[in-house]
């Protein structure tokens, strides 16, 4: 409980890898804190034990597979006055981690909610990537089908602004082809995986060496991808050739006949049937 005998919500910002990453205020929280919602209860415990520090409150299990179910007695938790901090596997939770409905049920219910920042995948991801960082936006996990994953990037085709994107190891590879099917070959991107961990490793380049790389390296751990963002369209409509040319770019990454023509419509605001009709008259 609080100093001032209310109850509060905590996000707890937890290290991605490197346990020296930690803040005062984490160790302070989890010390203090009346009940600790945990990712993992595991991992919480070895945390804990890394950083010297005493988990006194009660400690319950908070992810996805039981989030929804636990978050009205966390609420309740907060009216009887506790302090309720939320530390995920690593990061900040609520981003693409649990903690998103307990924010929205204590603010609903009038509780106030605050945060111990810490470390972010997706900042650490996008400073490292060597791409441009004014302005992003962060897309979290694609569709895990890879029909759904190319419908999605077919909506993020002109997207401007840098993206940023999780994804787990075992589908790495395909979604990888499919940013080259959409996206182009040549766009520019950073595959970026266990983060401030021992073996970190951050593959820069096109689209299309990236994807050879992932289908040949199989890279294991947590993975965060970078890709640049559309570049700004050109003043006049390309010639046909360049059309084509588009359209095989991304044929040859691995997207079909229909993505790649949608793909390359997108980009430059033109009708799918007038891009289809170019290439299918070249054949």
């Amino acid at each position: 409980m609080d100093e001032n005998g209310a109850g509060r919500v905590v996000l707890v910002g937890a290290p991605l890898g490197n346990v020296g990453d930690a803040s005062a205020r984490l160790r302070e929280v989890l010390a203090s804190a009346d009940v600790v919602a945990a990712e993992d209860t595991r991992r919480l415990a070895r945390l804990a034990r890394d950083l010297g520090v005493t988990v006194a409150g009660r400690v319950v299990s908070y992810f996805e597979g039981n989030e929804e179910r636990r978050t009205p007695e966390l609420v309740e938790a907060l009216r009887g006055g506790a302090v309720v901090a939320v530390v995920t596997d690593g990061g900040m939770p609520s981003v693409s981690d649990p903690g998103y409905r307990l924010v929205r049920a204590a603010l609903d219910a009038g509780f106030p909610v605050t945060a111990a920042p810490g470390p972010s995948a997706v900042t650490t991801a996008l400073a490292l990537s060597g791409l441009p960082s004014d302005r992003f936006c962060f897309e979290g996990f694609l569709p895990r089908s890879g029909s759904g994953r190319r419908s999605r990037l077919r909506e993020l085709t002109a997207e401007p602004r840098t993206l940023v994107f999780f994804e787990a190891p075992h589908r790495i590879a395909g979604m990888v082809q499919d940013l080259a099917g959409a996206f182009g070959a040549e766009r520019e991107a950073a595959v970026c995986r266990e983060l401030t961990k021992t073996y970190e490793e951050i593959r820069r380049g096109p689209l299309g060496e990236l994807a050879v790389w992932a289908a040949e390296a199989g890279p294991r751990g947590e993975i965060t991808v970078v890709v640049a963002g559309a570049p700004a369209g050109p003043a006049e409509r390309p010639a046909d050739e360049d059309l084509r040319a588009a359209v095989a770019e991304r044929e040859a990454a691995g997207a079909s006949r229909r993505d790649a023509v949608q793909a390359v419509a997108d980009v430059y605001g033109l009708r799918k049937r007038e891009v289809y009709e170019l290439v299918h008259a070249a054949q």
